[in-house]
C-alpha cells in the first residue's frame, strides 16, 4: 500500500554519506538503515522484525542487511526477509537528491509485515499446575556415550531422586546433559542486554536444540532442582557452565522486562571431584542459581572428594559406591529441599 504523504529529512552531505556502505540513523523516533552501493542510496527502517535489533548496525552480505544481533536479514531495496521468511517484510524508505544532499521521506512507502509461525511454548505463562511436589536432577558429568563410565555425582543424584519418589512421594525426572544436543551461548547479551532473548534465540530457530528440556523443567516443572557435578580442574564441569551460559536468558528478562520467571523454587546441589574445591564449587552454583531466583534450605548441598593428594580414582569410586554416609547424606539433601518447598507452596 503506497503511503503519499511526504516528510522530508535532510540527511546531509551526499560526499560525506557515500564513504559507508551501511549506517544506522534515528531521526527523531524513526530509524533508518541506509545503504550506499552500486553508486545508489536505498533505505529501510533500522528496526529488525525479529527483536527491535538496529539493523543500520549490521553488515551487508551481498543485497542484503543483515541484524548484528542475531543474523536475520532484508533485501536493501525491497525489505523482504531472505527466505523461508519471505514474507516479512520492513518499511521501505525513499530517497532523493537535491543540491548535493541526500534526503530521506521518513513516512514509509509500505507498512511493516511479519512472519507468521506458531507461539514458541516457552513463551507461555509461567503457571504451577496442580500436583504433587517434583524434584528434577540435572546431571553436569560428561562422559562418552559409546565408552560409559561410572559418575560419583550422577550417582548419588539418583539416590537422591529414588529416594523423592519412593519416601517423600515426589514426581521425580533426570536429565543427562550430556544426551542433550545444545548450541554453546552466542553472547548476544554482549551486544545488547534485549539482544538476549527469552525464550533463548537458539531454542526458538533451532528445533534441534535440546536445552529446551531444561528450559521446560526449570520455569514450568519443577518445584526442586537437584544440579549434580564433578569437580574438575577446581571448577563444576564444562557441560554445567555450557548449561549455565544458556540460562543467562532466564535471569536476564528481569534486568529487560522486570519479569520473574523462577519463583518458588528451591535448588540444591551434589559435588564430587577427585579434587578438592567443593566449597567454591558450590558457592559459584549458588551465587548463579540464586540470581535466577531460586532458594536454598539449610545446608543446600553436600560434597565429597577425597583431596589434592589423592589421585586415585579407582579407590575414590569404591569409596562413594560403599559409603552408606554420602547416599544418607544425598537422601537428607533431598528431604530439606522438598520441605522448604513445600513450605513455599503452602504459604504462596
Amino acid at each position: 500500500m503506497l503511503i503519499k504523504t511526504t516528510r522530508w529529512f535532510d540527511l546531509g552531505p551526499i560526499k560525506k554519506l557515500k564513504k559507508s556502505k551501511l549506517q544506522h540513523m534515528m531521526i527523531g523516533k524513526t530509524p533508518i538503515a541506509l545503504v550506499y552501493k552500486n553508486g545508489e542510496f536505498t533505505a529501510v527502517s533500522g528496526e529488525c522484525n525479529h527483536e527491535k535489533g538496529p539493523l543500520g548496525k549490521g553488515r551487508m552480505e551481498g543485497d542484503y542487511v543483515v541484524c548484528p544481533w542475531h543474523g536475520w536479514s532484508y533485501h536493501r531495496k525491497t525489505g523482504h526477509a531472505k527466505p523461508p521468511y519471505y514474507a516479512a517484510c520492513l518499511p521501505r524508505h525513499a530517497v532523493s537528491q537535491k543540491g548535493g544532499h541526500l534526503f530521506v521521506n521518513l513516512q514509509p512507502q509500505n507498512r511493516r509485515t511479519h512472519y507468521l509461525h506458531p507461539t514458541h511454548p516457552l513463551s507461555r505463562e509461567v503457571r504451577r499446575k496442580a500436583g504433587p511436589i517434583r524434584v528434577v536432577g540435572i546431571s553436569t558429568t560428561p562422559m562418552s556415550n559409546v565408552l560409559r563410565r561410572y559418575s560419583t555425582s550422577e550417582h548419588l543424584l539418583e539416590t537422591a531422586l529414588k529416594h523423592a519418589a519412593s519416601k517423600l512421594k515426589a514426581e521425580t525426572k533426570l536429565i543427562k546433559l550430556r544426551d542433550l544436543r545444545f548450541s554453546h551461548c552466542g553472547g548476544f547479551y554482549s551486544i545488547d542486554e534485549k539482544a538476549c532473548t527469552w525464550p533463548c534465540t537458539f531454542t526458538q530457530v533451532d528445533e534441534k536444540d535440546k536445552l529446551s528440556e531444561v528450559y521446560e523443567a526449570l520455569v514450568f516443572w519443577a518445584d526442586v532442582i537437584l544440579v549434580s557435578s564433578p569437580v574438575r580442574w577446581g571448577s563444576a564441569s564444562s557441560l554445567y557452565y555450557k548449561m549455565a551460559e544458556r540460562l543467562n536468558c532466564i535471569e536476564n528478562q528481569v534486568l529487560v522486562k522486570n519479569k520473574m520467571l523462577i519463583k518458588n523454587k528451591v535448588a540444591a546441589f551434589i559435588i564430587t571431584g577427585g579434587q578438592d574445591n567443593v566449597q567454591s564449587v558450590a558457592g559459584q552454583m549458588m551465587m548463579f542459581f540464586g540470581q535466577l531466583g531460586f532458594l536454598f534450605p539449610q545446608i543446600p548441598f553436600i560434597g565429597h572428594s577425597r583431596g589434592w593428594a589423592a589421585e586415585d580414582m579407582n579407590n575414590n569410586i569404591a569409596y562413594v559406591k560403599s559409603s552408606k554416609e554420602l547416599h544418607r547424606e544425598s537422601k537428607a539433601l533431598v528431604d530439606r529441599a522438598v520441605a522448604m518447598a513445600r513450605a513455599l507452596l503452602k504459604n504462596k
